[in-house]
C-alpha cells in the first residue's frame, strides 16, 4: 500500500500521530510519503492538532482512495490503536527536524482547566504511558509533551530517565509550578535542560510564592530559559495580566503571552502579547506604558 501522510497545521512542529502512524505502516511493508497532490494514494492519513481559531484546513485530498481524519482539531475521536500509539515514531518522515525525540512519559491532568482539553480527553489522573526508551535512541535533543509531568505519582523516576539520558530536555508542554517541591527540584538540577516551561493561567491564584521558591533551588541560571506562559482573554483583566507580565519578570522568569480565542481579543491584549512575546522590544522597553502602541491606543480608545 502505499500511505500519504497530511499535516494540516503545517512543518513547524512535528505531528506525533503522523510519525507513529508511518512507523506502524513501514513495519508492515507499505510504502510512506508526506502527501502530495500528484500521484495515487491508498489511503492518507489527515491530522491536526488546532481548531480553525488556530489554523485553517485547506489541504483538500482527491488523490486517495481512502481518508482517515483525525487528532483534536477535527473534535473527539478514536485514540490510536494500542499497537500504534507504542510504535518508536519514524522520524525520518520530518527531516527538517533532525536529532530530537518527541513523545509523552504521562498522560492525563487533574486541573481540568475549562481552557483546556487534556482533562477530558486523558483523563483527570496523570499516569505513565511510557519509558523514555520508547520514544527516544540517543537523539541530542527531546522535545517533552506531557501535559503534567508533576501530577504524576512516578514523576520522580521519570524525571531520573530523562537526566540519566544526558540529552537537553524541553518541557514543551509546562511543569506544574505549584507541584514542585526540594526534592523534585533537585532531580531536575540533573536534566541537561534546554528550557523549561510554567504557566500561570489564573490570575485569581497567586503562584508568587512558589517561583519564588523554584528560582531559589533551581540550577538553571538564566531567565531566557526559565518560561512562563501566561493565559489572557480568559476572564482577566488587562491589570491582571500585566500584574502577571511584570511579576515574572521581576521574579526572573521570561514570561509569555498566550491569548485564548484570539480573533475575539480586544486591541489592549494583542499589543501586550507582542510586547511580551518580541523579547527585543521587550528587553529595551521596561514598562508596557511606554510601548508605543499601547500610548497610541490610550490616546485614541476605540
Amino acid at each position: 500500500m502505499k500511505i500519504g501522510c497530511a499535516d494540516v497545521d503545517g512543518h513547524n512542529w512535528p505531528n506525533l500521530c503522523l510519525m507513529k502512524l508511518s512507523a506502524y505502516h513501514k513495519g508492515r511493508g507499505d510504502t510512506v510519503e508526506m502527501w502530495r497532490p500528484e500521484g495515487w494514494y491508498d489511503l492518507v492519513y489527515k491530522s491536526r492538532v488546532f481548531t480553525d481559531t488556530y489554523s485553517k484546513d485547506n489541504i483538500y485530498i482527491a488523490n486517495a482512495d481512502q481518508i482517515i481524519r483525525g487528532g483534536t482539531g477535527y473534535g473527539p475521536g478514536p485514540d490510536l490503536l494500542d499497537v500504534v500509539e507504542h510504535q518508536r515514531p519514524d522520524y525520518s518522515l520530518y527531516p527538517q527536524f533532525p536529532d530530537t525525540a518527541y513523545g509523552f512519559l504521562t498522560r492525563g491532568c487533574p486541573r481540568a482547566c475549562g481552557f483546556c482539553i487534556v482533562s477530558d480527553k486523558e483523563g483527570r489522573r496523570s499516569h505513565q504511558v511510557a519509558d523514555l526508551s520508547e520514544f527516544w535512541d540517543g537523539q541530542r535533543e527531546i522535545k517533552l509533551l506531557d501535559a503534567n509531568l508533576l501530577a504524576c505519582p512516578d514523576h520522580e523516576r521519570l524525571i531520573l530517565q530523562l537526566a540519566e539520558s544526558r540529552a537537553y530536555v524541553d518541557f514543551s508542554q509546562g511543569l506544574d509550578i505549584r507541584l514542585t517541591t526540594p526534592d523534585n527540584i533537585a532531580l531536575l538540577n540533573r536534566v541537561r535542560t534546554k528550557a523549561v516551561h510554567f504557566a500561570w493561567d489564573d490570575p485569581n491564584v497567586d503562584l508568587t510564592g512558589y517561583f519564588r521558591r523554584f528560582v531559589e533551588l533551581t540550577a538553571i541560571k538564566s531567565d531566557r530559559r526559565r518560561r512562563v506562559y501566561v493565559l489572557t482573554n480568559y476572564g482577566s483583566t488587562h491589570e491582571q495580566d500585566l500584574y502577571r507580565v511584570d511579576t515574572l519578570r521581576g521574579l526572573g522568569f521570561d514570561p509569555y503571552v498566550m491569548v485564548y480565542d484570539r480573533p475575539s481579543a480586544p486591541p489592549i491584549t494583542r499589543h501586550l502579547q507582542r510586547w511580551v512575546n518580541n523579547k527585543r522590544i521587550f528587553h529595551t522597553v521596561r514598562d508596557f506604558a511606554d510601548y508605543a502602541p499601547a500610548k497610541r491606543l490610550r490616546e485614541n480608545p476605540i
